[in-house]
């Protein structure tokens, strides 16, 4: 959330439109894209969700398959099924 935030607020005239995120930046090179892709945005709604509620971690975690493929390889979580 603190990149988030600094892109909104320190980069928001550069990078940010009436379309959301442009496409890419580079702080380094001075490059700022003046485009725009919609599959780029999709995710940027998602991770903030699942930032905010777990969401989608806890049903990602929540299916038999994932949950067999971690126990097998030594892993643990909370979200487990007991």
């Amino acid at each position: 959330m603190e990149a988030l935030m600094y892109f909104y607020y320190e980069l928001g005239n550069k990078i940010w439109s009436k379309y959301g995120f442009v496409d890419g930046f580079s702080i380094h090179h001075n490059w700022y894209a003046k485009s725009h892709l919609a599959i780029d945005q999709g995710p940027i709604v998602t991770m903030i969700e699942n930032y905010r509620s777990g969401l989608l971690w806890g049903l990602f975690m929540n299916i038999p398959e994932i949950q067999a493929g971690l126990k097998k390889l030594g892993f643990s979580s909370p979200y487990f099924k007991k």
